[in-house]
């Protein structure tokens, strides 16, 4: 890449930039693609902090679905069908798909119910059977975040746009570590901002040791997010580490596990949202079996507290005359705090059979890591998981104002610069830093697209029209 040759620094600020510590070459590099990636990154970033942390507290205070609706303890539950019927009172015409479990005695039952056109969720206390409330799973403040949150509300389009700053996030890591790294004083110091510091100076001691306490958590954030992304998650990691089918020993349906994701909210453990469903109507299946007759709510909900479904899990009715009963708890649902506890098990709609038994443990090892890691993501272990994944997003928030806040007290005076640090000319580490790079952009493709055409556009556009040159530098 042809270096951009600043301007004469014209102003008192920008000798003293051009004077500061005298950088080494590869750390004015480093400073230089820290800079450029900011400016794609952090409104992205702002974006999924903010977003992130609505959806957090929206779900603790009163759940994906509004289920934290508290009820009074009156004897012993009423049967799920009758549950059931109350809430299809309201949607005589739409079709029950799932009913969720209370996470305590002392909270409503879920069931949800499918329109033509959204997914509605109906509260209902489970000791009288009475309506609660009514919510569309689709319009909920829940799915308004996170529709925000993983595609801007512009669907495809919005979801390449993230998944592009995610990936160049990495990049604001790596680059942003070489440039914290401590050159003249201890590793503990360096932790350790200088709140007596003014100015940018103070800005910059703040930022730097923020960005270094987070930076590894903000990396387990980002791999989590990106591992649902449309070109890395979908294409990539997540179809290399998806069940296979092939273990169920029954046949197939042309469902996948992702048809069980209602209202457009991602419902399903990450590790089988692509794998195929089991199908029903075959002589497959275990010994072990819905013991009571029929086949019905009322059964499989009993069945699965016989199998060790405590409290709340979720349990998805059959929509089509192949289709499973299937029981499940997952982290990331909120159905429990412990990842290692979740199980999904398909049940044979005609002759109760176990089909399939999927545990933690079946996962695989990149699998695993997602079970936990989306829980951790989305602050479902518990409140120490709510109490630190709050003090991150406001972190992430910070880094992205002081970063701004240290842009603009560095500018010059002059009008219309972006000021981003010079390339410098014959620099001798060149080799490791291209060879970080390339192994960035291997790993995460979107990043190395969007870091290919930025180069292209430096060498050919800004190094060579003078206009750019002043604008650019």
């Amino acid at each position: 890449m042809n270096p951009i040759n600043p301007p004469i620094a014209s102003t008192q600020t920008e000798r003293d930039v051009a004077t500061e510590r005298s950088p080494g070459k590869l750390y004015l590099a480093a400073w230089r693609w820290h800079f450029y990636a900011g400016l794609y990154v952090i409104p992205f970033l702002l974006i999924l902090a903010i977003t992130g942390m609505a959806m957090l507290w929206t779900n603790t205070l009163a759940g994906r679905d509004g289920e934290r609706i508290q009820v009074r303890v009156d004897g012993a539950p009423m049967a799920v069908s009758l549950q059931a019927a109350a809430a299809q009172e309201l949607l005589p015409d739409a079709e029950l798909v799932q009913y969720i479990a209370p996470l305590s005695e002392e909270q409503a039952a879920i069931f949800a119910l499918k329109t033509a056109d959204d997914t509605l969720v109906i509260a209902v206390n489970p000791y009288t059977a009475e309506v609660l409330g009514e919510s569309s799973r689709q319009n909920s403040w829940y799915s308004f975040f996170d529709n925000i949150h993983g595609s801007l509300l512009l669907g495809t389009t919005g979801d390449r746009l993230i998944e592009i700053a995610a990936s160049l996030s990495v990049v604001l890591i790596a680059t942003g570590l070489y440039l914290w790294w401590p050159r003249k004083k201890s590793l503990l110091a360096s932790l350790i901002p200088n709140v007596r510091a003014k100015g940018r100076n103070l800005w910059k001691s703040l930022h730097v040791s923020i960005g270094a306490w987070i930076s590894m958590l903000l990396l387990v954030f980002l791999i989590s997010g990106l591992s649902w992304a449309g070109i890395w998650g979908e294409k990539l990691v997540q179809a290399w580490s998806t069940f296979p089918a092939e273990k169920y020993g029954a046949p197939q349906s042309d469902s996948t596990h992702a048809s069980m994701n209602h209202g457009g909210t991602k419902q399903v453990p990450w590790a089988l949202e692509q794998t195929p469903m089991p199908a029903s109507g075959s002589s497959s299946g275990s010994l072990e079996r819905v013991a009571e007759q029929p086949v019905d709510i009322d059964s499989v909900a009993a069945f699965a507290r016989t199998l060790g479904f405590e409290q709340r899990f979720q349990l998805n009715i059959p929509e089509s005359e192949t289709a499973v009963w299937t029981i499940s708890r997952d982290s990331m649902s909120s159905d429990s705090t412990d990842a290692m506890t979740d199980r999904t098990v398909h049940v044979d709609q005609y002759s109760g059979k176990v089909l399939a038994d999927i545990a933690f443990q079946d996962y695989s090892i990149y699998g695993q890591a997602m079970a936990a890691g989306v829980g951790f993501h989305m602050g479902t272990l518990g409140m120490w998981n709510i109490a630190l994944n709050t003090v991150f997003c406001l972190s992430v928030i910070f880094l992205c104002v002081s970063g701004v806040i240290m842009w603009w007290k560095r500018r010059p005076s002059t009008a219309g610069r972006l000021v981003a640090p010079p390339m410098p000319v014959n620099m001798p580490q060149w080799r490791g830093a291209t060879l970080c790079g390339l192994a960035i952009s291997l790993f995460f493709p979107m990043a190395g697209v969007t870091l290919l055409v930025v180069m292209t556009l430096d060498y050919l556009v800004l190094s060579r029209v003078p206009r750019f040159k002043h604008v650019f530098s």
